[in-house]
């Protein structure tokens, strides 16, 4: 009896390490609530696409998502989700992060945990130098606006007033239009930073007008900020003026550009996804994503959700089931992946994404309206490092 007792003590001491490896915890941190709230929606409406096309298990393992909402650009809150999913829920993987503030926040967390860190939004160039643990799927507002300056200069554009939002990706997005489009001869003739939260465009529309720029390139946080400053500007009669709007992807996001109606037609913007994209993958992802959830369009922030947990699975693949932070990081180095935005592939040197970017044109598709791609740029590195 006493064997007996001793053997079955042993199997559970043994079976317990086992049972705790059957799962892969990853602990998903995103803007479900407040003016983000739909930034959270797509990332995670992408993650879930992946997993519902995939499965639920790779490796051998079991992935569980734990989902916590940070509430927007809260970087205290962010902090306090991370410590808890590390230490209280164990998780081996972090991701997500919509916003710069919140993935600057739990960086230091990753590091000191030896934790993966997927980034499948927050796009300051910085991020991915503040822990050798940070690996990123969504892309950088300079890799994505040096191609806008590029464009605008060979396109006879020589005089632009900039407006971005005040806060990490905008001054980045500020600073290389500046410095790619000044390269090409360009002239900066007005440049200004508006708040983050809830901007009055009037002053500042009529200050660009009476500078009677050829273009104003802009930079603002998708959303509800596009929809007004594009409303403004016709409003205002920027158009009309001859001023031509020039901007990120960001501002006529396929998630919102219907709200905007015809005063989108025609705007020029580079992006590194649009719904439009053509391709079979896309298509699939696209319809895909109805299925998810029928009342939004996918935009880049999905299509970064469904890439990193592509990349989570590929990783985990490599390492046969292993959760050890550096063998993870080992694996994502140099992944190449095809997704529906076109081939992508994390930089080894600073585990940022490589990636086409587009030069696209709104204009209508059956009778919506959609970013229509027209040129592109092939495998463009974040040019902030």
């Amino acid at each position: 009896m006493k064997l007996s007792i001793l053997l079955t003590a042993l199997a559970t001491a043994i079976a317990l390490p086992a049972s705790a490896e059957e799962s892969v915890k990853i602990g998903v941190i995103l803007p479900m609530s407040g003016p983000f709230a739909n930034y959270g929606k797509q990332i995670e409406n992408g993650i879930r696409l992946y997993m519902k096309q995939q499965g639920d298990k790779v490796a051998g393992k079991k992935i569980e998502l734990l989902l916590r909402d940070d509430t927007g650009p809260a970087p205290e809150v962010t902090k306090r989700h991370a410590q808890e999913l590390i230490v209280k829920d164990k998780v081996d993987i972090l991701a997500g992060f919509g916003l710069t503030p919140n993935g600057l926040a739990a960086a230091p967390l990753a590091t000191e945990a030896k934790k993966p860190m997927i980034i499948m939004n927050a796009a300051t160039s910085i991020i991915t130098t503040k822990s050798p643990y940070i690996a990123r799927l969504s892309f950088t507002l300079p890799q994505v606006t040096a191609p806008m300056a590029t464009w605008a200069a060979k396109n006879g554009i020589r005089k632009v007033y900039t407006l971005v939002s005040d806060y990490g990706p905008g001054h980045d997005a500020e600073g290389q239009f500046k410095k790619t489009f000044s390269a090409a001869g360009g002239q900066i003739v007005g440049e200004v930073r508006v708040p983050l939260k809830s901007p009055d465009f009037s002053p500042y529309l009529q200050r660009i007008k009476d500078s009677q720029p050829e273009a104003v390139f802009i930079f603002l946080p998708a959303g509800e900020q596009g929809v007004a400053f594009m409303k403004g500007f016709v409003e205002r009669g920027l158009d009309k003026a001859g001023i031509k709007l020039i901007a990120t992807g960001d501002v006529t996001d396929d998630d919102v550009i219907e709200a905007m109606g015809d005063s989108a037609l025609g705007v020029i913007t580079s992006h590194h996804y649009s719904a439009a994209h053509d391709s079979a993958l896309n298509k699939a992802f696209v319809k895909g994503y109805a299925e998810i959830d029928a009342k939004m369009r996918p935009n880049f922030m999905a299509v970064a959700g469904y890439d990193g947990m592509a990349a989570i699975y590929g990783a985990l693949k490599k390492t046969n089931g292993s959760t050890d932070g550096d063998k993870i990081m080992a694996a994502l180095k140099g992944m190449k992946l095809d997704s529906p935005r076109g081939p992508i592939m994390i930089d080894p040197e600073t585990r940022d994404i490589v990636q086409n970017v587009y030069i696209r044109r709104v204009q209508k598709v059956d009778g919506k309206l959609y970013n229509v791609e027209f040129d592109k740029l092939e495998a463009v590195k974040d040019p902030g490092k």
